[in-house]
């Protein structure tokens, strides 16, 4: 998650300075894209190890929600 954390900053920066850059502008937009792209990358992994560990031994996914026992 820190790695997320830290490309989605860099994306920031990137925007922030193509606007002070504007003939660098394509540049630094193509990077923060990139950024972008790095950021969601590692928040699928990050969310895919974490449903990767609440499956059972058989493979399926672990009920979320308990029906309450009859009284």
């Amino acid at each position: 998650m820190e790695n997320a954390r830290r490309y989605r900053a860099l994306a920031s920066l990137c925007r922030q300075q193509a606007a002070y850059r504007p003939w660098q502008s394509w540049e630094l937009l193509g990077q923060a894209e990139r950024f972008e792209h790095l950021a969601e990358v590692e928040l699928k992994s990050h969310f895919d190890a974490c449903n990767a560990q609440r499956t059972d031994d058989d493979g399926t996914a672990a009920a979320e929600w308990q029906t309450p026992a009859a009284a």
